[in-house]
């Protein structure tokens, strides 16, 4: 498993993200307090623990901060993403010069702290539906800039994901229907301008627009907003035709009960969105 996600973050992505986020911190002189402190020929060693349990996400881009900044660098992986860690954990180890390994710090930590936080509220989520068939996904709601990264999170910590963005998937919302005519109406139309390779999704609010829009056979239906009751009902309408997505004010004290109904989805922006940085920490000693 681990391997596989690894294998399915780009490494062109990796270090775009990463190149951006080195210069956002270095700026035009490099760190100056490293400059001003420590010799330029002085070596450390360095070890990335975790303090707090949690699953691991971000390693392949701490790596890369630590490599881009300096390829002598020596970075020595002892975990992989996908992994659950406990407090206490090494997560790598790094060798090298001792400026450069500072330099790089903050921006390895900052990628693993937060997108290991995502994989770990994520896996909690995932657990608590375990015991039914229905999957938790994120939403488009990220961070400008690191949607590819946070959805990798996700994967990390046992969840799916949603349309990655506007462009590769259909999702008529409640604002597309109020000025399109109508559910079918909308699926009908975008039916017609989308190739076949092309998935569509309707919001629906209540049972009748439910009934409305199976009548033009949509690929998935978002179940906006609706009652555990409301989502059986549903299901039970649905007999299998399309894809089942519950949406809305989804949290950990209500995704148990939502999952029961028999829904294939439940999509949440909360666990990008919400979930708080796992605590990770460097130490560094010389040479």
């Amino acid at each position: 498993m681990s391997e596989a996600l690894s294998n399915s973050l780009s490494p062109l992505l990796v270090e775009e993200s990463v190149r951006a986020a080195l210069a956002e911190d270095l700026g035009r002189a490099g760190d100056i307090t490293s400059q001003a402190t420590i010799g330029a020929g002085a070596t450390a060693r360095a070890v990335i623990a975790t303090r707090q349990d949690g699953v691991l996400a971000g390693l392949p881009l701490a790596a890369c901060a630590f490599r881009t900044t300096d390829p002598g660098l020596a970075v020595e992986p002892e975990c992989a993403d996908g992994e659950r860690i406990s407090a206490g954990s090494v997560l790598a180890r790094v060798e090298g010069n001792a400026r450069n390994i500072l330099a790089a710090e903050r921006v390895a930590l900052n990628f693993l702290m937060h997108l290991s936080g995502i994989a770990t509220l994520t896996a909690v989520y995932a657990g608590k539906i375990a015991h039914t068939g229905a999957r938790v996904c994120c939403t488009r709601k990220t961070i400008p800039g690191l949607r590819v990264l946070e959805k990798y999170a996700v994967r990390c910590g046992g969840g799916r994901n949603h349309r990655y963005g506007l462009d590769d998937a259909v999702l008529i919302k409640d604002n597309h229907i109020a000025v399109s005519g109508g559910v079918a109406a909308a699926i009908e139309a975008a039916r017609s301008h989308c190739g076949h390779m092309v998935k569509i999704e309707v919001e629906v609010d209540t049972l009748d627009q439910l009934d409305e829009a199976l009548t033009a056979s949509p690929d998935a239906v978002l179940l906006d907003n609706m009652s555990p009751a409301e989502l059986s009902e549903a299901v039970r309408r649905n007999a299998g035709r399309a894809v089942l997505e519950a949406s809305g004010n989804v949290d950990l004290s209500t995704v148990a009960a939502v999952a029961e109904t028999g829904v294939d989805y439940i999509s949440t922006s909360k666990i990008t969105m919400s979930a708080p940085p796992l605590d990770i920490g460097l130490d560094i000693e010389p040479l």
